[in-house]
């Protein structure tokens, strides 16, 4: 599940390897659309993907919330014509699209989670290897991870860890950090790190560090990266096309389960309730494959983060989009809005 905030043994889970597209010839496969063809890029980061499309003769449209990433792409703009980029959340891909008059696309491609690049970047605060700010904001707007841990209640921040971490020692952690706060704020991930290693110590049949879920947990929190997910999947189903493909990476369990179960919803027939018989059955929206597909052992040894990567694909059907902007139940965590004040 722990792949891209994993320890020292994978470089690109916080060494100097610079991020590789991971699953890329899958993922171009899974595309298989003529040339010419629109895909939407929705995780654009350092343009693996959409570098590999627009030499299958793509068009693509890049979206990324991190404006670095955005900014880093000035010589693969200069080089094709055919790439636009627009800073903004992937989650967000349909207002993104609109606003460029854009009604349908033939492809959208997504990498969830957060790059190497930016874990590779201490000053970012995502990664418990390197001393930096505690931070892990993927766009540098809204609260920071040290604003969560110094000013979240202890049971909310024990249910985040608990359920986006899966952290067995939740508790424990949380706790450890209400009573170390009350002396002076976290503001640096070591610090953080130290007090989690500290707290549960290191299992040595565990080769992830002791600090491993407890910043993925901040990280998908500060970052809202689940709703993210769920609002990109609806998205799709409204943007796509007939015969339009939808691929999809996800790194751990979390993720690959609402993507899974979406695909899983919207391959079936969805049937009225048995006392409203005037209520129509809904054609499946997609056609899904029934296997992820996942990373072979050649390329897990030239990049790490394959390990646990698993490619989730789908084909748009003719049916309309089904009505609604539901979500998938999540645990009952905290809002970020809702953060409480500094001091509260």
């Amino acid at each position: 599940m722990m792949t891209d905030l994993g320890g020292t043994e994978d470089p690109a889970d916080g060494g100097p390897v610079r991020h590789i597209p991971v699953l890329l010839a899958p993922v171009t496969a899974s595309l298989d659309l003529p040339p010419g063809s629109l895909i939407v890029d929705g995780t654009f980061g350092a343009g693996g993907y959409s570098a590999a499309l627009l030499r299958r003769g793509y068009r693509v449209l890049g979206i990324d919330r991190d404006p670095s990433a955005i900014a880093g792409a000035r010589a693969l703009l200069d080089e094709h014509p055919a790439l636009t980029l627009r800073e903004g959340r992937f989650g967000d891909l349909e207002a993104l699209l609109r606003q460029d008059g854009v009604e349908t696309v033939d492809g959208i491609v997504l990498d969830i989670g957060v790059s190497s690049m930016q874990i590779d970047e201490a000053e970012r605060g995502f990664s418990f290897q390197k001393d930096g700010p505690l931070d892990m904001r993927m766009s540098g707007s809204g609260p920071t991870a040290a604003d969560v841990v110094n000013r979240l209640k202890v049971g909310d921040l024990a249910r985040i860890l608990n359920f986006l971490g899966e952290e067995r020692q939740a508790g424990r952690i949380a706790r450890a950090i209400e009573a170390r706060r009350t002396e002076r704020p976290f503001e640096r991930t070591l610090d953080l790190a130290g007090l989690v290693a500290r707290t549960i110590g290191r299992n040595p049949k565990d080769r992830i560090d002791p600090a491993t879920r407890t910043f993925q947990a901040l990280r998908i929190f500060v970052n809202d990266e689940l709703g993210e997910l769920v609002r990109a999947l609806l998205a799709a189903e409204r943007m796509l096309r007939p015969g339009g493909r939808l691929s999809v990476v996800t790194f751990h369990s979390l993720e690959d389960r609402i993507v899974k179960r979406f695909l899983r919803d919207r391959s079936e027939a969805a049937s009225g309730s048995r006392h409203l018989p005037d209520v129509q059955h809904k054609a499946p929206t997609f056609e899904s494959r029934n296997r992820p597909v996942v990373g072979e052992e050649g390329e897990i040894a030239l990049n790490p983060r394959a390990r646990s990567a698993k490619l989730r694909s789908a084909t748009r059907t003719q049916a309309p989009a089904r009505e609604g902007r539901e979500a998938h139940a999540f645990a009952d965590l905290p809002d970020l809005a809702d953060l409480p004040a500094a001091g509260a």
